[in-house]
Protein backbone atom coordinates (compact mmCIF):
# COMPACT_ATOMS: atom_id res chain seq x y z
CA UNK A 1 0.00 0.00 0.00
CA UNK A 2 1.29 3.86 -0.84
CA UNK A 3 0.14 6.59 0.90
CA UNK A 4 1.04 10.21 0.35
CA UNK A 5 0.66 12.29 3.59
CA UNK A 6 -1.84 15.16 3.21
CA UNK A 7 -3.40 17.50 5.61
CA UNK A 8 -5.31 16.10 8.63
CA UNK A 9 -3.11 12.33 8.25
CA UNK A 10 -1.56 13.11 11.10
CA UNK A 11 1.61 13.78 11.91
CA UNK A 12 3.81 10.59 12.59
CA UNK A 13 4.07 7.18 11.03
CA UNK A 14 1.49 5.68 13.68
CA UNK A 15 -0.68 8.16 12.19
CA UNK A 16 -0.70 7.29 9.31
CA UNK A 17 -0.82 3.34 9.68
CA UNK A 18 -4.33 3.79 11.92
CA UNK A 19 -5.77 6.27 8.91
CA UNK A 20 -4.48 3.22 6.41
CA UNK A 21 -5.99 0.59 8.85
CA UNK A 22 -2.79 -1.40 8.72
CA UNK A 23 -1.83 -3.97 10.91
CA UNK A 24 0.34 -2.98 14.50
CA UNK A 25 3.47 -5.16 13.86
CA UNK A 26 3.95 -3.28 10.26
CA UNK A 27 7.04 -0.63 11.84
CA UNK A 28 8.32 -3.47 14.08
CA UNK A 29 8.88 -6.36 10.93
CA UNK A 30 10.16 -3.37 9.11
CA UNK A 31 7.34 -3.08 6.49
CA UNK A 32 7.34 0.48 6.76
CA UNK A 33 8.96 2.93 4.32
CA UNK A 34 8.90 6.73 4.24
CA UNK A 35 10.68 7.14 0.87
CA UNK A 36 13.41 5.27 0.33
CA UNK A 37 14.29 5.32 4.36
CA UNK A 38 12.47 2.54 6.52
CA UNK A 39 10.79 3.86 9.38
CA UNK A 40 12.10 2.39 13.00
CA UNK A 41 9.38 3.58 15.49
CA UNK A 42 5.45 4.78 15.14
CA UNK A 43 6.30 7.90 16.90
CA UNK A 44 9.09 9.15 13.63
CA UNK A 45 7.10 12.48 12.24
CA UNK A 46 6.23 12.94 8.43
CA UNK A 47 5.56 15.64 6.54
CA UNK A 48 3.04 16.60 4.08
CA UNK A 49 3.61 14.88 0.62
CA UNK A 50 5.88 12.33 2.44
CA UNK A 51 5.34 8.93 0.59
CA UNK A 52 4.92 6.10 2.87
CA UNK A 53 4.88 2.54 1.89
CA UNK A 54 3.36 -0.13 3.95
CA UNK A 55 3.94 -3.85 2.66
CA UNK A 56 2.03 -6.34 3.42
CA UNK A 57 2.62 -8.97 5.63
CA UNK A 58 3.93 -12.16 4.13
CA UNK A 59 4.10 -15.77 5.92
CA UNK A 60 6.96 -16.73 8.28
CA UNK A 61 8.88 -18.79 5.98
CA UNK A 62 10.16 -22.37 6.71
CA UNK A 63 13.42 -23.21 8.44
CA UNK A 64 16.21 -23.62 6.47
CA UNK A 65 18.81 -26.15 6.43
CA UNK A 66 21.91 -25.91 8.59
CA UNK A 67 24.76 -27.08 6.74
CA UNK A 68 27.25 -26.46 8.88
CA UNK A 69 27.78 -24.62 12.37
CA UNK A 70 31.15 -24.01 13.72
CA UNK A 71 33.79 -21.51 15.11
CA UNK A 72 30.70 -19.01 15.49
CA UNK A 73 30.17 -19.53 11.46
CA UNK A 74 26.61 -20.67 10.33
CA UNK A 75 26.21 -21.61 6.89
CA UNK A 76 22.93 -21.86 5.72
CA UNK A 77 20.66 -23.17 2.22
CA UNK A 78 19.41 -20.38 0.91
CA UNK A 79 16.43 -21.17 -1.14
CA UNK A 80 15.44 -19.24 -4.35
CA UNK A 81 12.63 -16.65 -4.16
CA UNK A 82 13.85 -15.84 -0.15
CA UNK A 83 15.78 -12.80 0.06
CA UNK A 84 19.10 -12.39 2.50
CA UNK A 85 18.18 -9.41 4.47
CA UNK A 86 14.89 -7.72 5.03
CA UNK A 87 13.57 -5.58 1.81
CA UNK A 88 10.44 -3.46 1.04
CA UNK A 89 8.13 -6.34 2.16
CA UNK A 90 9.76 -6.22 5.59
CA UNK A 91 12.73 -8.65 7.37
CA UNK A 92 10.25 -11.50 8.95
CA UNK A 93 10.60 -13.67 5.90
CA UNK A 94 14.33 -13.00 5.33
CA UNK A 95 16.70 -15.69 5.61
CA UNK A 96 18.18 -14.04 8.59
CA UNK A 97 15.10 -14.13 10.74
CA UNK A 98 14.22 -18.01 9.18
CA UNK A 99 17.73 -18.79 10.40
CA UNK A 100 17.39 -16.88 13.74
CA UNK A 101 14.39 -18.94 14.59
CA UNK A 102 15.75 -22.20 13.55
CA UNK A 103 18.65 -20.86 15.88
CA UNK A 104 16.89 -19.66 18.60
CA UNK A 105 18.81 -16.93 18.55
CA UNK A 106 17.95 -12.72 18.52
CA UNK A 107 18.55 -11.79 14.41
CA UNK A 108 20.43 -9.11 15.65
CA UNK A 109 23.17 -11.67 16.39
CA UNK A 110 23.62 -13.11 12.84
CA UNK A 111 26.12 -10.90 10.37
CA UNK A 112 25.50 -12.36 7.25
CA UNK A 113 29.17 -12.25 5.62
CA UNK A 114 27.66 -12.95 1.94
CA UNK A 115 24.74 -12.37 0.38
CA UNK A 116 22.36 -14.18 -2.85
CA UNK A 117 19.81 -12.44 -4.82
CA UNK A 118 16.39 -13.24 -4.00
CA UNK A 119 16.26 -15.77 -7.02
CA UNK A 120 19.48 -17.18 -6.12
CA UNK A 121 19.66 -20.43 -4.48
CA UNK A 122 22.63 -21.84 -2.11
CA UNK A 123 25.08 -21.52 0.62
CA UNK A 124 24.88 -18.45 2.52
CA UNK A 125 27.54 -17.83 5.69
CA UNK A 126 26.75 -16.11 9.06
CA UNK A 127 28.86 -14.83 11.89
CA UNK A 128 27.71 -14.96 15.09
CA UNK A 129 30.31 -13.22 16.38
CA UNK A 130 32.47 -9.96 15.39
CA UNK A 131 35.51 -11.97 16.24
CA UNK A 132 34.00 -14.22 13.77
CA UNK A 133 32.80 -11.69 10.82
CA UNK A 134 36.49 -9.82 11.25
CA UNK A 135 37.67 -13.22 10.66
CA UNK A 136 35.52 -13.90 7.46
CA UNK A 137 36.56 -10.18 6.12
CA UNK A 138 40.20 -10.53 6.49
CA UNK A 139 39.32 -14.11 4.62
CA UNK A 140 37.85 -11.71 1.96
CA UNK A 141 40.70 -9.62 1.65
CA UNK A 142 43.53 -12.05 1.74
CA UNK A 143 41.62 -14.00 -0.91
CA UNK A 144 40.65 -16.92 1.56
CA UNK A 145 36.76 -16.79 0.87
CA UNK A 146 36.03 -19.09 -1.96
CA UNK A 147 32.88 -19.25 -3.34
CA UNK A 148 31.52 -21.69 -6.77
CA UNK A 149 28.43 -21.37 -8.05
CA UNK A 150 26.94 -23.45 -10.87
CA UNK A 151 24.84 -21.69 -13.65
CA UNK A 152 22.69 -22.10 -16.56
CA UNK A 153 23.68 -19.73 -19.40
CA UNK A 154 20.83 -19.89 -22.53
CA UNK A 155 24.39 -19.34 -24.51
CA UNK A 156 28.04 -20.76 -24.19
CA UNK A 157 30.53 -17.94 -23.35
CA UNK A 158 33.25 -17.85 -26.02
CA UNK A 159 36.45 -18.40 -24.86
CA UNK A 160 34.51 -21.29 -23.11
CA UNK A 161 37.07 -21.14 -20.28
CA UNK A 162 38.17 -17.58 -18.64
CA UNK A 163 38.78 -14.28 -16.49
CA UNK A 164 35.37 -11.59 -16.86
CA UNK A 165 37.27 -8.64 -15.37
CA UNK A 166 35.22 -5.57 -16.67
CA UNK A 167 34.16 -3.25 -13.45
CA UNK A 168 30.53 -3.02 -12.62
CA UNK A 169 29.01 0.18 -11.90
CA UNK A 170 25.37 1.54 -11.14
CA UNK A 171 22.87 1.46 -14.53
CA UNK A 172 20.18 4.29 -14.75
CA UNK A 173 17.57 2.16 -13.15
CA UNK A 174 18.88 2.21 -9.00
CA UNK A 175 18.08 -1.76 -8.83
CA UNK A 176 20.42 -2.99 -11.59
CA UNK A 177 23.93 -3.26 -12.12
CA UNK A 178 25.86 -2.71 -15.52
CA UNK A 179 29.58 -3.03 -17.08
CA UNK A 180 31.18 0.30 -16.98
CA UNK A 181 28.49 1.88 -15.40
CA UNK A 182 28.33 4.78 -12.85
CA UNK A 183 31.10 4.81 -9.95
CA UNK A 184 31.94 1.33 -11.15
CA UNK A 185 34.38 -0.82 -9.64
CA UNK A 186 36.93 -3.77 -10.60
CA UNK A 187 34.93 -6.79 -10.63
CA UNK A 188 36.63 -10.12 -11.88
CA UNK A 189 35.14 -13.40 -12.31
CA UNK A 190 36.49 -16.43 -12.76
CA UNK A 191 34.46 -19.16 -15.51
CA UNK A 192 34.43 -22.48 -17.63
CA UNK A 193 32.04 -24.54 -19.37
CA UNK A 194 31.52 -27.75 -17.96
CA UNK A 195 28.87 -28.76 -20.81
CA UNK A 196 27.05 -27.62 -23.77
CA UNK A 197 23.86 -29.03 -25.19
CA UNK A 198 22.40 -29.27 -28.30
CA UNK A 199 20.24 -26.39 -27.46
CA UNK A 200 23.53 -24.50 -26.90
CA UNK A 201 22.48 -23.85 -23.34
CA UNK A 202 25.63 -24.21 -21.71
CA UNK A 203 26.45 -25.76 -17.79
CA UNK A 204 29.21 -23.26 -16.16
CA UNK A 205 31.71 -23.22 -13.13
CA UNK A 206 31.75 -19.40 -11.81
CA UNK A 207 34.06 -18.25 -9.19
CA UNK A 208 33.83 -14.66 -8.37
CA UNK A 209 37.10 -13.12 -7.31
CA UNK A 210 35.46 -9.93 -5.84
CA UNK A 211 31.43 -9.61 -4.60
CA UNK A 212 29.55 -6.52 -6.80
CA UNK A 213 26.14 -6.60 -6.80
CA UNK A 214 25.07 -8.66 -9.51
CA UNK A 215 28.33 -9.67 -10.33
CA UNK A 216 27.61 -13.16 -11.64
CA UNK A 217 24.78 -11.90 -13.50
CA UNK A 218 26.22 -9.03 -15.02
CA UNK A 219 29.41 -10.19 -16.27
CA UNK A 220 27.74 -13.19 -17.75
CA UNK A 221 25.32 -11.30 -19.88
CA UNK A 222 27.94 -9.04 -20.74
CA UNK A 223 29.91 -12.00 -21.98
CA UNK A 224 27.29 -13.12 -24.02
CA UNK A 225 26.25 -16.06 -21.98
CA UNK A 226 22.82 -14.46 -20.25
CA UNK A 227 21.44 -17.26 -17.36
CA UNK A 228 18.20 -18.59 -18.03
CA UNK A 229 15.31 -17.17 -15.62
CA UNK A 230 17.60 -13.57 -15.28
CA UNK A 231 14.58 -11.42 -17.10
CA UNK A 232 16.86 -8.44 -15.80
CA UNK A 233 19.55 -8.94 -17.95
CA UNK A 234 18.44 -10.64 -20.55
CA UNK A 235 17.67 -14.12 -19.98
CA UNK A 236 15.71 -16.40 -21.24
CA UNK A 237 12.17 -16.87 -18.95
CA UNK A 238 11.41 -20.17 -21.34
CA UNK A 239 13.86 -22.56 -23.48
CA UNK A 240 12.13 -24.08 -26.85
CA UNK A 241 13.58 -27.62 -27.27
CA UNK A 242 13.75 -28.80 -30.88
CA UNK A 243 10.29 -31.15 -30.45
CA UNK A 244 8.70 -27.68 -29.96
CA UNK A 245 8.03 -28.53 -25.99
CA UNK A 246 8.57 -25.15 -23.78
CA UNK A 247 10.47 -25.05 -20.58
CA UNK A 248 9.86 -22.49 -18.44
CA UNK A 249 11.73 -21.50 -14.93
CA UNK A 250 10.51 -19.05 -12.47
CA UNK A 251 14.09 -18.30 -10.95
CA UNK A 252 17.19 -17.52 -11.86
CA UNK A 253 19.81 -20.76 -12.75
CA UNK A 254 22.66 -20.10 -10.72
CA UNK A 255 23.51 -21.79 -7.32
CA UNK A 256 26.05 -21.03 -4.62
CA UNK A 257 27.09 -24.88 -4.37
CA UNK A 258 30.32 -24.64 -2.00
CA UNK A 259 31.64 -21.69 0.02
CA UNK A 260 34.93 -22.42 1.74
CA UNK A 261 36.38 -20.33 4.38
CA UNK A 262 39.45 -20.49 7.14
CA UNK A 263 38.88 -22.13 10.21
CA UNK A 264 40.39 -20.72 13.59
CA UNK A 265 42.39 -23.80 13.67
CA UNK A 266 43.11 -26.81 11.48
CA UNK A 267 41.12 -27.37 8.26
CA UNK A 268 39.32 -25.34 6.77
CA UNK A 269 35.36 -25.46 6.69
CA UNK A 270 33.50 -26.25 3.73
CA UNK A 271 29.51 -25.67 3.11
CA UNK A 272 28.03 -27.51 0.45
CA UNK A 273 24.74 -27.51 -1.38
CA UNK A 274 22.98 -29.68 -3.55
CA UNK A 275 21.57 -28.54 -6.81
CA UNK A 276 18.14 -27.23 -6.58
CA UNK A 277 15.87 -30.05 -7.70
CA UNK A 278 14.66 -27.55 -10.21
CA UNK A 279 18.09 -26.51 -11.80
CA UNK A 280 18.41 -30.51 -12.15
CA UNK A 281 15.49 -31.39 -13.75
CA UNK A 282 15.89 -28.41 -16.28
CA UNK A 283 19.30 -29.49 -17.08
CA UNK A 284 17.99 -32.77 -18.12
CA UNK A 285 15.59 -32.16 -20.06
CA UNK A 286 17.85 -29.59 -22.04
CA UNK A 287 19.75 -33.19 -22.54
CA UNK A 288 22.60 -32.27 -20.30
CA UNK A 289 24.39 -35.20 -18.14
CA UNK A 290 23.34 -35.34 -14.69
CA UNK A 291 27.16 -35.91 -13.40
CA UNK A 292 28.21 -32.26 -14.92
CA UNK A 293 26.83 -30.68 -11.88
CA UNK A 294 29.17 -32.29 -9.70
CA UNK A 295 32.31 -31.47 -12.43
CA UNK A 296 31.07 -27.23 -12.42
CA UNK A 297 31.03 -27.48 -8.46
CA UNK A 298 34.49 -29.11 -8.02
CA UNK A 299 36.78 -28.48 -11.26
CA UNK A 300 39.66 -25.75 -11.29
CA UNK A 301 39.17 -23.00 -13.35
CA UNK A 302 41.94 -20.57 -12.22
Amino acid sequence: MRWIVRPGDGLTVGDVLLRAHADADAVRDGRVFVGRRRARAPEEPLRQGDVVEIASRRETPPAPQILLQKDDVVAVDKPAGMPTIGDHAGAAHALVAATANALGLDASRLHPTSRLDREVSGVVLFALTKVAADRLARARVEGLYERRYVALAALAPDPPKGVWDTPIGRASDPRRRVVNGRDAAPATTRYAVCERTAVAAALLAVAPVTGRTHQIRVHAAAGGAPLIGDRVYGGPMRVTLPGGRVLALRRIALHAARVVVPSERGAPLVALSPVPAELADLWSALGGNPAGWEVAASCVIE
